[in-house]
């Protein structure tokens, strides 16, 4: 089918070269005409990964998000959360009823996007769907470069509005066949993997990041006193889960460390072995800090604070993060109360994630 990939990121070109290869074809579309001509000019990604290392040719790249939609059942934008408003603004007019938008993962931008592209204009029937985490651990080695470490096996997805999901999903697996259907889009958006695991690594490894040139916060920077916390704080996402009714399984990051029931099965050591995630990271402008803290950790905690379900390691973290930074995160622009939803009931919210609006 024909499939547009938003962005110009480490998932967008994994996505690109991953779904072309499949047969796809696939239109990549990036606003910054400069990084991206060389693709324009050659629309070749060099693929490498357990089966070696080879060119993939996608059918064009574009600055033109007209061009890259024309056509496509899939819009895939495997972008960070922050981007997400501005990528719904830029490609809200050239949606067209029946196209599904995926966002892996999303931090519930499936409704934050789906409101953005209504607020531009566009009163296409489009369905926005969400996973847990992106379907590859990759790395860009270049402009035209991608590695994929591994690839997800399991993708909890949810469709916002869940009314949609037959359709959504039915298209949805003819790209990725891992994905699993959860309730709705609110369910996805507490799969997300990254302001769980990340918040944690970042925090407790400030002295090693701010210290070393490069410093692998999965490798040395993963020791048992973290991992406590990233349980803990873990549960309290399964929790929050839980008190909204949302049904196992609930994929904990455990089974990311411990097994292979996990998304990614069992990832941890082949993230480690390739080397990729021996970085720099600026505490205050890395996408760890500005997606997974000030995007997903404030989301979490506003949702269990509208659920009514205590979050103490979620604020604490929180909390210190917007010590670090120097502003108060927990009021961030993916909260509930930002959102305009903190005010809404669980039915009124239940009949939102469903049918699109409030009872």
């Amino acid at each position: 089918m024909r499939i547009a990939v938003l962005g110009g990121g480490n998932g967008s070109h994994a996505a690109a070269a991953d779904l072309a290869e499949q047969g796809h074809e696939v239109r990549l579309w990036r606003r910054d005409v400069r990084a991206l001509a060389p693709l324009i000019e050659s629309p070749r990604i060099t693929l490498v990964d357990h089966a070696g290392r080879r060119d993939v040719r996608i059918e064009c790249a574009t600055p033109d998000a007209g061009e890259a939609l024309r056509g496509a059942e899939l819009v895939l934008a495997p972008c960070p959360a922050f981007a997400q408003a501005d990528i719904a603004r830029a490609v809200g007019p050239h949606l067209r009823d029946g196209q599904v938008v995926y966002l892996p993962p999303g931090t519930f931008g499936s409704f934050a996007m789906a409101q953005a592209v209504r607020d531009a204009g566009s009163h296409a029937r489009v369905s926005f769907a969400e996973t847990g985490t992106l379907p590859y651990l990759a790395r860009k080695h270049g402009p035209t470069e991608v590695a994929i470490t591994t690839r997800a096996t399991r993708l909890p997805t949810g469709v916002y509005p869940a009314a949609d999901s037959e359709q959504a999903l039915a298209t949805i697996a003819r790209a990725y066949p891992a994905i699993e259907a959860v309730e709705d889009a609110l369910s996805a958006a507490l799969m997300n993997a990254g302001p769980v695991i990340h918040p944690p690594l970042i925090l407790m490894n400030a002295g090693p990041l701010e210290h070393f040139e490069r410093w692998d916060i999965h490798a040395e920077g993963t020791q048992p006193a973290i991992r406590r916390v990233t349980d803990a704080l873990d549960g309290e996402r399964i929790a929050l889960r839980e008190a909204l009714g949302y049904a196992a399984p609930h994929f904990p990051l455990s089974d990311h460390y411990e097994n292979d029931r996990w998304m990614y099965g069992n990832a941890h050591d082949k993230l480690v072995d390739s080397g990729d995630w021996r970085e720099h990271i600026d505490l205050r402008s890395h996408r760890y800090m500005l997606e997974d803290v000030a995007y997903g950790l404030a989301f979490l905690v506003s949702v269990a604070d509208w659920a009514g379900v205590a979050c103490p390691v979620a604020r604490g973290l929180l909390s210190i993060a917007s010590a670090l930074v120097g502003e108060p995160l927990d009021r961030g622009p993916r909260t509930l109360a930002a959102l305009g939803l903190a005010s809404l009931d669980r039915p009124s919210m239940r009949e939102l994630l469903s049918n699109g609006n409030a009872a």
